[in-house]
């Protein structure tokens, strides 16, 4: 299916606002001001709590961490909420909520202005997060098979794989055929080969704002890491935590400019 427009500002739309901050929290706990520091410690390591909320006139205003509340009550080892505890409300897409844990390992979740939620780092294995990661890797996999498939419409994409890798590709192509599968050998690349043919691209490089054909192919090989991770079912955090900030970094900031070059990118490449 060619690739238009229209597409790519209706993923960008369903992917950037599909799912939000609030299908990721948990309720942040609080207790009032006064409440006795130890009692609050022990409840935490109970459950397993780094930090509870801490009311003010029925508000929440701040939060205590486990290893402050040695005595006294919860407001002697208070932090109140700054700009720098990175705040985002309830509606915040998911590239928000990551941009915002990479400060802190942590964001609060603002409902009516008000902090009422929290998400940490473990948070980010539930499902909404793993479908939008997922959702991520598929769309660029669909961009760089339509990229291929138009760039090289002469098929001189062969020649920048190894006969093993091609190899591999036509025997994919060759058992779906026989599934009644109407496919090109383009479609039956595995993500790896699609990023290695287009990391010789300048263009696409440039596009990407890839400085090299190391660059480009370190960044294919860490998307392909956690999509693999993804797919089989395995935890993304704490060993995926990097490649998710830098996905989701990439992710708005790449599809803003393939928008700006898709019409280029989908002309056949130039002979050298």
């Amino acid at each position: 299916m060619p690739w238009r427009d229209t597409q790519s500002l209706r993923l960008r739309r369903l992917f950037l606002n599909g799912f939000s901050a609030m299908d990721l929290a948990e309720p942040l706990v609080s207790y009032d001001i006064k409440a006795d520091a130890r009692s609050v410690q022990a409840f935490m390591l109970e459950k397993d709590f780094d930090l509870v909320g801490v009311r003010q006139n029925g508000l929440v205003s701040g939060y205590v961490r486990r290893q402050d509340l040695d005595s006294g009550c919860c407001g002697d080892s208070l932090r109140l909420f700054t700009p720098n505890d990175d705040l985002v409300p309830d509606t915040a897409n998911l590239t928000e909520v990551v941009k915002s844990l990479a400060i802190n390992k942590q964001c609060f979740v603002t409902i009516l202005d008000r902090v009422g939620a929290i998400i940490t780092l473990s948070d980010l294995e539930k499902p909404p997060m793993r479908m939008f990661m997922f959702g991520i890797i598929t769309l660029a996999e669909m961009l760089m098979t339509e990229i291929i498939r138009n760039r090289y419409r002469d098929s001189s994409w062969q020649e920048l794989l190894s006969a093993q890798r091609l190899a591999k590709a036509r025997q994919l192509q060759e058992e779906r055929l026989r599934r009644g599968q109407k496919v090109s050998l383009v479609d039956c690349l595995q993500y790896g080969d699609k990023g290695w043919i287009l990391s010789y691209d300048e263009d696409v490089r440039e596009a990407l704002g890839q400085k090299s054909r190391k660059e480009a192919r370190r960044a294919v090989k860490e998307m392909e890491t956690l999509r693999n991770n993804l797919a089989h079912t395995q935890e993304i955090i704490p060993t995926g935590w990097e490649r998710i900030v830098i996905a989701c970094s990439r992710f708005e900031r790449n599809l803003e400019h393939m928008a700006e070059s898709v019409n280029m990118l989908m002309q056949p490449k130039d002979k050298e």
